[in-house]
């Protein structure tokens, strides 16, 4: 029986860090984590699969919360004339209720992340695109972005077939044993008229010494 764990929660404090980083007494920890929640699914309700969001993170002390919002499309987030960003800063602030800070990374080359990766390929399936195809384009597109190497993994009733079963697309080396190696993962669903189809995406970035 495979003994499965997440790529990221294996490497944290080796190459990749916390999307939440505060500490808490046994008081307050319930409250905070709820207050977290809210804002990550305010934001992907907001914003979805428009802004092309990649991680949101959020950044505690005493009287100010800091929101880091990662994504494609910077433009769509921030607004006409800044109006989106100031909007989202306010609705975060009544969540919290202390003052707020709204920082926005944009990224450059999407095909590089594992979880913008993950939901072009679910929207494709759900568009009805032959999934081989789609893992095809996707893989050798993030090959062409410099990535070393990338697996992608789809599962269910795949292109509507009676029976469901997995499929995968590997290209280049993925070392998901290797703790120093830099592996960015994500898991999306794309909602079919068969039913939903998992999609999990593992990219090899290199290693970090």
């Amino acid at each position: 029986m495979g003994q499965k764990v997440n790529p990221i929660s294996m490497r944290l404090q080796v190459n990749k860090d916390w999307r939440s980083r505060w500490f808490a007494s046994k008081k307050d920890y319930a409250s905070y984590l709820t207050q977290d929640l809210k804002v990550r699914r305010m934001i992907a309700n907001k914003l979805g699969s428009r802004a092309a969001i990649n991680k949101v993170d959020i950044e505690r002390s005493p009287n100010l919360v800091t929101v880091t919002i990662t994504t494609a499309k910077a433009g769509v987030v921030i607004g006409r004339g800044g109006s989106g960003a100031q909007e989202l800063k306010a609705t975060i602030e009544k969540i919290y209720g202390v003052q707020t800070r709204v920082n926005i990374e944009e990224i450059k080359k999407t095909e590089l992340y594992a979880k913008l990766v993950a939901e072009s390929i679910a929207h494709q399936l759900e568009r009805r695109i032959s999934f081989r195809r789609a893992i095809k384009q996707s893989s050798a597109a993030t090959m062409r972005a410099g990535a070393l190497g990338i697996r992608i993994e789809v599962s269910g009733r795949l292109n509507g077939a009676e029976m469901s079963r997995r499929e995968k697309e590997v290209a280049g080396s993925v070392p998901l044993h290797t703790i120093r190696a830099n592996i960015d993962y994500h898991a999306a669903r794309a909602h079919t008229p068969a039913g939903i189809i998992g999609v999990k995406v593992w990219i090899y970035k290199g290693e970090n010494f």
